[in-house]
Parts: C-alpha cells; structure tokens; sequence
C-alpha cells in the first residue's frame, strides 16, 4: 500500500491537499493519505510513509527540522509545501524531491505527485523478493523472475536460470511484485521485461517459452505493457 503524509496546520489546508492528492489518485485501489496538523503528531505517529508532504511554517517546529527528524529513520519521497520561499535551499539537505509554494498551482502539484509516486515505484520495484524456501531465507532480484506459475498452495517462480516452488498465494504476490508484472491468466504472472510478443491467447518469451493469455485480459495486458514501455 502507497502511504502518504500531509502535515499542515491549516486544517482547510490539510483537507485540500488531501483531496486534490484522492482526485489524482481516483483509479489507484492500494493507497492511503493521512493529515497531521502539528510536527509533533506526525513524529510521534511514525515514519512509515512512502511520500510526505510537509508545511514548512509549523506552529510547533519547522518543517525543516521534522524533515531532518524523519530523515534519521526514512528514505522516503519529502515534498515541501510552504508559503515561505527562503527555505528552498535549506531544503536540500533534506533531500526533498521538490518544493512547491502556496497558494497551490494545481497542475503543478498533480505533476510533483505522479513523479513522486513514480519514484516509489521505481524504488519498490528494484528491491529484492525474499522468500522462505524450505526454512531458509533468500533475496529473489525481481527482474530475474520471467513468470510466475500458480501451482495449487504453491507458486512457482520460473527465473533465468532456475525453478523455485514455495508456499504463497497468487494473489499476494501479484501485489508485492508490483506493475512490472500482470496477470495474465488465473495461472501466470508475467514480468513485462521477459515479454517479446503476444496474442489474444498468449505471451512469447524472450527465453523461448509461451504462456497463457486470458482473452479478457488482453486489452488491460496491452495498456499496461505499453505504459511499462514507456517509462523505459
């Protein structure tokens, strides 16, 4: 789930922010967006966000300090969100993804918000998969996964140069892996990056190998490959 932190402590800020982040992400199904009205409420919550959008003009501390507090524990995406211009440079050693001034230029911050969430992506997408394979531990490279293959309780991972069968559910997974990947089939679960041609019954593999293509997936699989293509 895509986790996100507004601290503002305008409450009608708080809930414009909010709402112009819920209309941009209308067709997302897995995110979430939570107001703060103090630092100190958001810190004493915790770190646990993907993205932050941060007032600088706090009432109880700046929002340069709470970035550099949150800083010690995360990695995540800081948007700074100020009426005060004479921080920006401040904001770099936060290294915050950008800083947008008040009052909001809406298609700018639609802008700053997709190529926010992108980042997340990008960074969820390049972790390693770490799975337990008969009582040991091991970190899967995602882009090493061709496909994979539901197999009753078991899921099979077809990787470049191996087979791994392990206990997990399909669906799980098909949200962990995240949009490099598709469901293409009940039983399939392709990585975009194996794919070198396809059908309305199929999918051809850079390796060698086809797999099943539901005909009533077909057209979400080709919107989906050319957007994985784009972003390239």
């Amino acid at each position: 789930m895509l986790q996100i932190a507004v601290c503002d402590d305008e409450k009608s800020m708080g809930d414009y922010l909010k709402q112009l982040i819920e209309q941009r992400l209308a067709d997302e199904k897995d995110y979430r967006v939570k107001v703060f009205s103090s630092g100190a409420e958001l810190l004493e919550y915790g770190s646990d966000f993907d993205i932050f959008f941060l007032d600088i003009d706090l009432k109880d501390m700046s929002g340069i300090e709470m970035a550099k507090s949150l800083r010690q524990k995360s990695e995540a995406v800081i948007v700074f969100v100020t009426a005060l211009r004479e921080y920006v440079f401040d904001a770099f050693d936060v290294q915050a993804f950008q800083y947008l001034l008040k009052p909001i230029d809406e298609e700018k911050f639609f802008r700053v918000l997709d190529g926010a969430v992108a980042e997340c992506r990008f960074e969820r997408e390049t972790e390693p998969l770490v799975i337990r394979v008969k009582g040991i531990y091991r970190n899967i490279p995602r882009e090493s996964i061709l496909y994979v293959e539901n197999e009753a309780r078991k899921v099979v991972l077809h990787l470049k140069e191996e087979q791994i069968s392990y206990y997990a559910k399909m669906g799980e997974l098909e949200g962990i892996l995240g949009n490099r990947f598709f469901r293409c089939h009940r039983g399939y679960l392709v990585n975009f990056g194996a794919v070198k041609g396809y059908d309305t019954g199929s999918i051809q593999l850079k390796n060698g190998e086809t797999i099943l293509m539901a005909k009533q997936k077909y057209s979400a699989f080709v919107t989906a490959y050319m957007e994985f293509l784009r972003r390239k």
